[in-house]
């Protein structure tokens, strides 16, 4: 068992391709010197240009897979990807709160894929405040974000309204103003992220990268801003390694 390495777990799906997911997430994991751990929340056939098809994992199985490796592992942070609906998430949640109080959850808000799959539909948005208040950070793009608020107003006011209950990370990827520059919601301050180049290369799962870079930052022990902004500088650096959709980690 790893004596010095803080153990991480990603609760997301399984993407054939490697490029999203839970692949992904124990591939950032291992570059950031974390020991990942991984539970599928759903099978998919895909690659990084085409959805094809998904089979979710049952809740029961995923809340004994939750139990037996927190029973464990000392896991310091966890990563939540794709769910199918708000009551998995909430359980997930719910249930890592009950078992560690103190472990840091991010969940990558993806309610649809790159390759346009729907994966979330939040029909109750008071659930959705209840959730989020048992949660440390969030990172929803501008698209994302819309889908996290019945009401019509910009992204940047979204993110302030639902920084009251957990921190959010606004990403600038699909920010049609100023391309790649991320926002930083807390409680009570805000950051302004800037990149050090917009002349990168699309990547498929993205997010998937950022979301467990910034949690194994906060496994190690890394402030919520710190962890953003290494994880910046690992997703650019993701995004700049070729031309492909499909990107190599780099040490």
């Amino acid at each position: 068992m790893p004596e010095n390495r803080p153990f991480v777990l990603s609760i997301a799906g399984f993407d054939p391709s490697g490029g999203a997911g839970i692949l992904a997430d124990c591939k950032t994991f291992e570059q950031h010197q974390v020991y990942g751990l991984a539970i599928n929340t759903a099978n998919t056939i895909q690659t990084e240009n085409n959805f094809h098809e998904i089979e979710w994992t049952s809740l029961e199985f995923t809340i004994r897979s939750v139990e037996r490796l927190f029973e464990t592992y000392k896991i310091k942070a966890v990563k939540i990807g794709i769910v199918p609906s708000l009551f998995y998430l909430g359980t997930i949640v719910t249930l890592i709160r009950q078992i560690a109080p103190t472990t840091k959850i991010v969940w990558d808000t993806v309610v649809k894929s790159s390759t346009t799959f729907d994966f979330l539909e939040i029909k109750n948005y008071e659930s959705l405040k209840l959730i989020l208040s048992e949660i440390d950070l969030i990172t929803p793009n501008y698209n994302e974000i819309i889908k996290l608020s019945q009401e019509e107003i910009d992204p940047k006011s979204i993110a302030e309204m639902l920084s009251e209950y957990c921190t959010v990370l606004l990403k600038g990827g699909h920010n049609p103003n100023e391309l790649g520059v991320d926002y930083l919601y807390t409680k009570d301050r805000f950051y302004r992220l800037e990149p050090r180049l917009t002349d990168v290369d699309e990547k498929h799962g993205s997010g998937c990268v950022l979301s467990s870079a910034i949690t194994a930052n906060l496994a190690k022990g890394e402030t919520e801003l710190n962890a953003c902004e290494n994880a910046k500088i690992y997703i650019e650096n993701y995004l700049l390694s070729n031309h492909t959709k499909l990107g190599y980690h780099n040490v």
